[in-house]
């Protein structure tokens, strides 16, 4: 995520001021539907209700969350894709929705990156890899040995076919020239519960909801796939660290509009929602629910989304994934 600020300074004065005196030309009239293509509860609705009451306060109008849900978030991201483009509807896409789904889906029906506009990043989340606490290896660099004589036995749990908790563990075995059996669960909370039961070994799983588990002692973290050390493990190495540097990964949340929506309701979003982002009670906030804040300019986004989808693309051709 070279592009994008994360964990340091969320402000970024220079990337928001040049569009300022242009995008303050733009104020809503009614309220703003804000969708999220999962259901109310998770992490991506959670951020979307944060951000939005922030955003609301400054554009004078309601932003109101709409969880909208099926497809494995195509059915949301679709209902923004078919929204005229006046501003009033936003989109909070994440990884999957964005950059994997056009992989995995013959019919899609859209493109998400020429059927929608990008107006910033809002959240990242890293995975960590997580052992059953049985398995023999007490560092990422024995269990890669441990993987590699034993090709094709042990086996990782993930949220089903084509979930972040999929694809990132097949971009770790193709980088790290590893065969572990795959295990997709109907979610990826009952794959953590059967990697801490040790139905299966291991898992790549979203950082909050692991968190509490490593923290009790029941499964061991051997590495994150940030770019850094996270700030919860601090004794967790990156995958880079261990020598994967081709591993690093992060699941991601980003506000968007329908396609051709106007350059200056673009920046004005694009500079409420950094503002937002940039206050220390939504950081904290956002921290408390195990996700990072980050800001983005549009043109940021934009090619941060075709090197993602270009990344994921490989990945999930070269893994053969299909969806359930």
């Amino acid at each position: 995520m070279s592009v994008i600020t994360r964990r340091a300074s969320l402000a970024l004065p220079a990337l928001i001021l040049p569009g300022a005196a242009l995008a303050q030309s733009w104020t809503p009239t009614r309220g703003i539907r804000f969708v999220v293509p999962f259901a109310a509860g998770g992490a991506t609705d959670v951020v979307a209700r944060v951000v939005g009451e922030p955003m609301a306060e400054q554009l004078g109008q309601p932003v109101l969350v709409e969880n909208r849900t099926g497809a494995g978030g195509n059915v949301g991201v679709e209902n923004v894709v078919r929204s005229a483009a006046d501003g009033y509807s936003l989109l909070m896409g994440t990884t999957g929705t964005l950059t994997i789904n056009p992989h995995l889906y013959a019919q899609l029906g859209f493109n998400p990156l020429t059927d929608l506009t990008p107006i910033g990043m809002a959240f990242a989340t890293d995975h960590v890899l997580v052992v059953n606490s049985q398995v023999p290896a007490q560092t990422a660099q024995e269990l890669l040995a441990l993987l590699r004589a034993r090709p094709g036995q042990l086996s990782y749990g993930s949220g089903g076919n084509g979930t972040s908790t999929h694809t990132v563990v097949e971009l770790f075995k193709q980088v790290a020239r590893v065969d572990i059996q795959h295990v997709p669960y109907r979610g990826s909370a009952p794959a953590l519960n059967d990697t801490v039961a040790g139905t299966v070994q291991m898992m790549l799983d979203q950082l909050p909801s692991a968190l509490p588990q490593i923290q009790g002692g029941r499964v061991r973290a051997l590495a994150v796939t940030g770019a850094r050390r996270h700030p919860a493990l601090p004794d967790v190495p990156t995958v880079a660290e261990i020598g994967l540097p081709g591993a690093e990964a992060s699941s991601w949340g980003a506000v968007l509009a329908p396609a051709n929506t106007p350059a200056v309701v673009v920046r004005r979003v694009n500079a409420v929602l950094n503002e937002a982002l940039g206050r220390q009670n939504v950081r904290a906030r956002l921290t408390q629910v195990g996700a990072d804040p980050v800001s983005s300019t549009p043109e940021e986004l934009a090619s941060f989304m075709r090197a993602e989808t270009e990344k994921w693309g490989r990945v999930v051709r070269a893994a053969n994934i299909t969806v359930n």
